[in-house]
């Protein structure tokens, strides 16, 4: 895995700096804890997830962790965010509680997608996330194909794909 990316987001409101760091097995409960938090608080925005509550923590450990790249925001000890990236270059989750979000952290994530896959990342959004669409659109993502629910939620998504200049 690479070096840490631990530049930390100026303090705001007298909340302690973030550092984004590449996450360990010891944070899986707390990654799988914040993935099923903000997908419930998100509703109807994001469907939910359609695996029980028991079953978040297995896919944390065994599938996001152990076969893929997963980054966190560490919050003097508390994970307050998370990415999850796949090779060859997909971006396949970020979430961020709901009590640090528009600080900074998601275009923090963004950059290490792009670190880590210089060529392009493509992901796939929730057409209802309207939000998401605009952050990922503002941060240079572009939508290239639309369905109507081929996912196991059978809610209509949009891949969004990311490409370097020149």
């Amino acid at each position: 895995m690479p070096e840490p990316h631990t530049q930390a987001t100026p303090a705001t409101d007298g909340i302690p700096s973030v550092a984004i760091r590449p996450a360990t097995p010891d944070d899986a409960p707390a990654v799988a804890e914040l993935f099923w938090q903000v997908r419930t608080e998100s509703a109807p925005r994001i469907p939910m997830i359609v695996h029980p509550r028991e079953s978040v923590l297995a896919f944390v450990e065994h599938v996001l962790i152990a076969d893929g790249e997963v980054w966190v925001a560490d919050d003097d000890g508390r994970v307050v965010g998370f990415l999850a990236l796949a090779e060859p270059d997909e971006l396949g989750h970020l979430y961020i509680a709901s009590d640090h979000t528009g600080r900074g952290l998601g275009a923090r994530f963004v950059e290490v997608a792009r670190e880590r896959f210089p060529d392009g990342v493509q992901l796939w959004a929730f057409q209802s996330n309207t939000g998401a669409l605009r952050f990922y659109e503002r941060h240079g993502f572009v939508p290239v194909e639309w369905t109507e629910g081929d996912n196991e939620e059978g809610a209509p998504d949009v891949r969004l794909v990311w490409r370097p200049r020149g």
